[in-house]
């Protein structure tokens, strides 16, 4: 099993409703994105996707992102545009989007505000995809 992964970034102003300090206010971050997939098998050229196709698909998500307040986004019209929120919107769009690479599998986005901070999002994996050890780390003995 191959996890293959693509980091990007994107720049954009959001404040935090109900925020109890300075996040209430408009600010702006400087967002480091991390999409994971994972690929059972290779291809007939032994790659899983191409990094290409992978980097087309979340700059396509991050485009609609980029320089914006994301508080106007339709996305986070009645909820936080917080990293957790972000990270989710992304994987989510980026499942939607790579569906049809059949092979393929999102794993995991992160987001992260600075060097220090981030914010994983992910969803439990098909259980017919799961991996054997993973089949064992899930189940209740």
């Amino acid at each position: 099993m191959f996890d293959i992964f693509i980091r990007a970034h994107f720049s954009a102003a959001h404040y935090l409703r109900d925020y109890p300090g300075n996040c209430e206010h408009l600010h702006g971050h400087n967002w480091d994105v991390e999409a994971v997939v994972r690929a059972e098998k290779l291809d007939k050229i032994d790659v899983g996707i191409d990094f290409r196709d992978l980097k087309k698909a979340l700059a396509g998500v991050l485009s609609e992102l980029d320089h914006t307040n994301l508080n106007d986004h339709p996305e986070f019209k009645d909820k936080n545009p917080s990293s957790e929120r972000l990270a989710q919107y992304i994987y989510k769009r980026l499942k939607e989007d790579l569906k049809l690479f059949r092979d393929i599998e999102m794993v995991r986005v992160t987001v992260c505000e600075t060097s220090k901070t981030g914010v994983t999002y992910w969803e439990d994996l098909d259980p017919e995809r799961q991996s054997c050890s993973e089949t064992i780390l899930n189940s209740k003995f």
